[in-house]
């Protein structure tokens, strides 16, 4: 009898412990990505999965050359991370203070979660998660910034970073350059020096006016990056075939009852894989262009 008296005594306090929130937390295993994939919410609404599809399987996909394949042979076993957090963007991840950093640290007051998260740093049943909040997002500190965090010597080591962002900066950098420029300039001096890089803007909207003011902002980061040394090879998302792509398609957006596109900002997964098959051998070029840099060459 004292036995099982003394179990619902446990019982009873784990129970109080779980409400309490003091629960120990279960140290979870970490294995950074081979290549990590930061973006905004359009890898929650669509692209997530197929970004984790064609990264995982670049020597099929992108058709490599012999000196291609062996430079793919430096990613490893290619484990892709995937990672889109809601309305961010470059700023967001280099500040370290501010709404800038709270768009990633901040904890989602209606959801309680501000992220889609695939691939190797998502093993659950679940892609949606919050920031801060796990082995694999600690990025969170006060002081520093998201990269500065993420990038320390014990932690995420991945040996391609992909940049997937545009349509949360679109206003800043379509009406300030200047602005673009900086963002660019902070990201070089917060990535590892010998970090290859690409930055691929996201896809259009499927309304004209929206896809006019992102290719205005695409036009003023791509001209950051150049001027700047081209640290990431650059990849644009927004072009004529994509614009007509996407505003052509209602099927690719989310759609009311009635057929009618609901969500213009946000490719659907099927949006997103026409996407990637129309820009893919820009990406693969890019890819290759990276890999095959010289150390500190950027």
């Amino acid at each position: 009898m004292r036995a099982k008296g003394l179990m619902r005594s446990a019982l009873a306090g784990l129970v109080l412990a779980v409400a309490s929130g003091n629960v120990p937390a279960i140290a979870e295993e970490f294995t950074s990505p081979d290549i990590l994939v930061l973006g905004d919410s359009q890898i929650s609404f669509g692209s997530g999965p197929v970004f984790v599809d064609f990264l995982s399987q670049l020597d099929t996909v992108c058709a490599p050359s012999k000196r291609q394949s062996r430079a793919l042979k430096q990613l490893g076993e290619m484990k892709v991370g995937v990672i889109g957090v809601r309305s961010t963007s470059i700023h967001s991840w280099t500040a370290r203070k501010g709404a800038a950093k709270g768009s990633i640290c901040n904890i989602d007051k209606k959801w309680k979660v501000n992220a889609g998260t695939y691939g190797v740093v998502n093993k659950t049943g679940n892609e949606f998660k919050q920031m801060g909040q796990g082995r694999n997002y600690q990025f969170c500190s006060a002081g520093k910034s998201s990269f500065e965090v993420m990038f320390r010597d014990d932690y995420y080591a991945p040996k391609l970073l992909v940049l997937a962002f545009l349509g949360n900066a679109s206003r800043r950098w379509a009406e300030q350059p200047e602005l673009a420029l900086a963002d660019v300039r902070k990201l070089g001096k917060q990535l590892p020096p010998d970090l290859p890089c690409v930055f691929m803007t996201t896809a259009p909207a499927h309304t004209t006016k929206v896809s006019k003011q992102r290719a205005r902002a695409q036009e003023n980061i791509k001209k950051a990056f150049e001027k700047t040394g081209n640290r990431c090879a650059f990849v644009e998302g927004i072009t004529p075939e994509t614009i007509a792509a996407n505003q052509s398609t209602p099927s690719f957006f989310r759609r009311s009852q009635d057929g009618r596109v609901k969500d213009p900002y946000h490719p659907n997964e099927k949006g997103a894989r026409h996407h990637f098959k129309q820009r893919a051998p820009a990406l693969c070029a890019a890819i290759f262009d990276v890999l095959e840099r010289k150390p500190n060459s950027s």
